[in-house]
This record gives structure tokens, C-alpha cells and sequence, in this order.
């Protein structure tokens, strides 16, 4: 390291769970970077030797924000183990509860922690600083406090559905546990739509059609200029504040992308797709599309505080021991670092986009890049794509009220089986073995070990370790530049990383 590169440590408040980032910079520019879980969990090795149904009530509690997803990851896995497809209405309210917690989050992230570093005192000749004050302050901005109230509405179609929000547990092999009456159905169905109403007139500043016909660079600078409500959404604050300050041309990253598709389509249904799923599964790397295939995972462990010997493994044949001792070496993250046929790729709203073709974000690809603006721009906007079939589904089951929403016979068999999803943050996988009527190996992936993950044994970066260099630092004291890149991987540490018990 020359005399001229220093070493900080970039202060990462407004993420969930303990992260440390700490990178290098000379002439003003980060250089290199190093991103680690300081915590360890170990939910994997506290679902061994439990019943077959507890990682139901168990790993929601992974994390407060995205426990629907757990929930549907584990009981996707006991599906495959059972052999059972759940019936259409089953497949839509799980499907639903899921969104809804997609969209609560998605406006939540991007307002709540990523904008509100537009009122950092770091943008104070910023031509829209005072505006950036008025709205993101901390639990003081207009766009702060409406987020906070009417997120929170739209939560309570998950606690209408399955029981409570967050950690419930109404998803069981086969189906759901109980369909919520047609009056909560009612209910669910009109508060979809009164948050479409505010998304689109806060978030969007335009119906969800009109974004959705905004299908380049062009289409995008021409809908931004054409008229004031579109311009002071929150969509067009972001895209006018982050283009002034450059987050246009920072976190491009590796653009190796991934998402495990999410959502199964019911056998008879309105909502259209050109697969059997709402969000496709797909790898995109070097621009270049590939079929997804689960066999091409693999987790190494490198560089993290786990046990050497295991070498890179499958999660179905994966292992979490581990080995504190390994501090001062190579290792610096209690995140593994997964790896999809030897790549570190990204995963979460912009992969999705990515491989559903979406026009938009392939020109932005095709042109500038990826970047923080782009992969933030991408989340906020994600509801547009999925509030519509929300609104479908809830209306299919209001007219199927009273069809089977269970199969089989509820009894999981000896056996494995994977349970793929899209979280809010992306692709979240749960392998689970079942032996003796016991759970025998549990081992989770989540997206913010995908994205947050160390190095691997060849050297190569995480995804946001990579975004990070290249960032310029204006103020070493006060990297708002970093932060920006980190947060618009939306990370989610307590997911990530594996309470370790002190003895002596």
C-alpha cells in the first residue's frame, strides 16, 4: 500500500444488523474495500434435530423484515419433500402476503435509509439540499413521516392472511393452515388498493401504466419533464438529486446478476407471464442470459470464521462450524461467500429486472452501467410491477371463497429439498434434510450473503466489495459516497450471518 492510501472504517448506520465496511483510498478514490458481518446466529445448527414442521415457527424469526420470505422458502422445501403442488387459492395467498411485504419494503428502504442521506450536511451546496431537509429528514421530513404511516397499512393484509406480522406461520406443506373470510378478503383487496392510489400518487407521481411505458433512457428523461407531479415524486426527486451528486456513476459493480425466480403462477389465473412464475429465474453475466441451475451453487469460506477443511460445498451438503481461532488470518466476515459456478454475482430488485428483460434497465446496462441510482431506482419502482397482481389474485380468491386450499395429507417423508424465493432484497434458498422424521441439515443462503460476501479463495470480491471501488471520497470523515453504494444493495446483516454461546 503506498504512503498516499489510508485505511477507514465507513460508518454504516440505518441497516439491519452489524456491518463493518472499511476501505481503502488514495488521490481520493476508494481502492479496495472489505465488507464483514461481525455476528454470528447459527440458525442452520439450531434447527438440527428439531420436528420436521419447526423451521415454520423457527426461521421467520431470522428477520423482523423479511419472515413471510423465510416462511415461504421453508415450506417451499417441505413441498418438494412431500411431493405436493397446493391448490391455486393456497398459491395466491401465500403469494400475496409475500408481496405485501415486498412492497412495504421497497418504499421503506429507499426513503427511510438510502434518501435519507440526501439530507446529510455533506449535499449542502446541493441545489435541492433544502428540499432533501424538508422531506428525508430523520423522523421529521414530510416523505419520512407519510412512508412511515402508509407502509404500515399495507402490513396488515400479511396479519389479515396469516395470522400476524411479523414471524407467522400459516404456510404448511401442501398449503396454508386457514383462508382468511371473504370480509378480510374484501378488507385486504381495498387496502391494495388505496396503497396503489398513494404509490402512485406519492411514489410514482403517475399511474402504474404510465412508468410502466417508460422503456429507455430517453422514455425515462422524457417522463420526468413531463409534468410537476412526476417530477416532485419521489422517483423523480431521486433521479434529479442523484444525477446532480453522480450516483449515476458510482457502484457499477460486476453486473453478474441473479434471481431464483418467485411468485408460482396459479393453474388458472388473469395475471399473465411468460413463465410459470411472476419474477423469473434467471443468471445474467457479461450481458450474456443463462438458465438458472441450482447445482452451480456452491459457498466458500475462505475468508470467514468457519472451518477451513469443508472447502467450497453445496448448501445441501453444507456446513456451519464455526472456528473463531480463524481471526487474524484471511478470514474478516462471519458471511459466507456463495458463489453461482464460481462467480460472485448481485441479487435484488435490478437482477430481477435484469432477467425479466426489462427495456429500461437493459439500456441503462447497454449505456452507462449499473449503478447506485439504477439499482435504487429499480427498487423503488418494483411495486409498480407487482400491485397490479396483487390486486387480481385477491380478487380470484374473493370469487373461489371455499375452494381446497390444501394437498395432500400434511405428513413430510424422509428426504431433501430446496425451498427457492425472491426476497425483498433477492434470492433467499433454504436446503433441508429430513431423516428419522428429524431434521438432519438445514442450511440458509440469503441475499445479503450474496451481495455483502467476502472474499472467495481465488480473491474475488463480494458484489458490494467490488461496487465500492472506484467510489470517489470527498470527505474521509463523512463517506456519504460509500454509504450510498452499500445501501443500494439494501443490506439485511441479521439475515446474513450465522448468537454465538461464550463459555468460560
Amino acid at each position: 500500500m503506498s504512503a498516499t492510501r489510508k485505511i477507514i472504517d465507513v460508518p454504516l448506520n440505518r441497516v439491519e444488523g452489524d456491518l463493518e465496511v472499511r476501505v481503502e483510498h488514495g488521490d481520493g478514490v476508494i481502492t479496495d474495500a472489505w465488507s464483514a458481518g461481525i455476528l454470528y446466529r447459527g440458525f442452520e445448527n439450531l434447527m438440527i434435530g428439531r420436528g420436521v414442521l419447526d423451521g415454520l415457527v423457527m426461521t421467520p424469526r431470522i428477520c423482523g423484515i423479511c419472515s413471510t420470505t423465510h416462511l415461504m422458502a421453508a415450506v417451499r422445501a417441505l413441498d418438494v419433500i412431500a411431493g405436493v403442488t397446493p391448490p391455486d387459492n393456497a398459491i395466491r395467498l401465500r403469494n400475496i402476503a409475500l408481496m405485501a411485504e415486498h412492497v412495504q419494503s421497497d418504499v421503506r428502504q429507499s426513503v427511510m435509509m438510502f434518501m435519507a442521506d440526501f439530507a446529510n450536511p455533506a449535499h449542502s451546496r446541493h441545489s435541492l439540499f433544502g428540499q432533501a431537509q424538508q422531506r428525508y429528514t430523520t423522523m421529521g421530513g414530510s416523505s419520512f413521516i407519510d412512508v412511515i404511516r402508509e407502509t404500515k397499512k399495507i402490513l396488515e393484509v400479511v396479519a389479515m392472511i396469516g395470522g400476524q406480522w411479523p414471524h407467522s406461520s400459516y404456510m404448511v406443506p401442501g398449503g396454508i393452515a386457514f383462508e382468511p373470510s371473504q370480509a378480510h378478503l374484501l378488507q385486504c383487496l381495498q387496502i391494495v388498493r388505496s396503497y396503489r392510489q398513494w404509490y402512485e400518487r406519492r411514489i410514482l407521481g403517475c399511474s402504474i401504466e404510465r412508468w410502466l411505458a417508460v422503456d429507455s433512457r430517453a422514455a425515462l428523461d422524457a417522463w420526468l419533464e413531463e409534468n410537476g407531479a412526476q417530477r416532485e415524486s419521489e422517483v423523480g426527486f431521486l433521479l434529479r438529486f442523484g444525477r446532480e451528486f453522480g450516483l449515476d456513476s458510482i457502484g457499477r459493480g460486476n453486473e453478474a446478476f441473479l434471481s431464483y425466480g418467485s411468485l408460482d403462477l396459479p393453474a388458472e389465473t388473469a395475471v399473465p407471464s411468460a413463465t410459470r412464475q411472476l419474477v423469473a429465474a434467471g443468471v445474467v453475466r457479461r450481458a450474456a442470459a443463462e438458465a438458472f441451475d441450482g447445482a452451480k451453487i456452491a459457498e466458500d469460506v475462505s475468508h470467514a470464521y468457519y472451518k477451513k477443511a469443508l472447502g467450497a460445498l453445496h448448501p445441501s451438503a453444507g456446513e456451519t462450524q464455526p472456528h473463531v481461532t480463524e481471526r487474524g488470518g484471511d478470514a474478516y466476515s462471519w458471511i459466507k461467500a456463495p458463489r453461482y459456478d464460481g462467480s460472485s454475482v448481485e441479487t435484488g430488485p435490478l437482477a430481477e429486472a435484469v432477467i425479466e428483460r426489462r427495456p429500461l434497465f437493459l439500456d441503462f446496462l447497454a449505456g452507462p452501467g449499473a449503478s447506485s441510482l439504477t439499482r435504487q431506482l429499480a427498487r423503488l419502482t418494483r411495486p409498480a410491477t407487482l400491485l397490479t397482481a396483487m390486486e387480481t389474485w385477491l380478487g380470484e380468491c374473493i370469487s373461489t371463497h371455499g375452494a381446497p386450499i390444501i394437498a395432500g395429507d400434511g405428513l413430510v417423508p424422509d428426504g431433501q429439498g430446496v425451498g427457492l424465493t425472491q426476497a425483498a432484497r433477492g434470492a433467499l434458498g433454504h436446503w433441508v434434510n429430513i431423516e428419522n422424521g428429524k431434521i438432519a441439515r438445514y442450511q440458509i443462503i440469503t441475499p445479503t450473503a450474496w451481495n455483502g460476501s467476502p472474499r472467495d479463495e481465488k480473491g474475488v470480491r463480494g458484489a458490494w466489495e467490488e461496487a465500492l471501488v472506484g467510489t470517489p471520497i470527498a470527505d474521509p470523515g463523512n463517506p456519504v459516497e460509500a454509504g450510498y453504494v452499500v445501501r443500494s444493495f439494501d443490506p439485511c446483516l441479521v439475515c446474513a450471518v450465522h448468537t454465538v454461546k461464550r463459555t468460560g
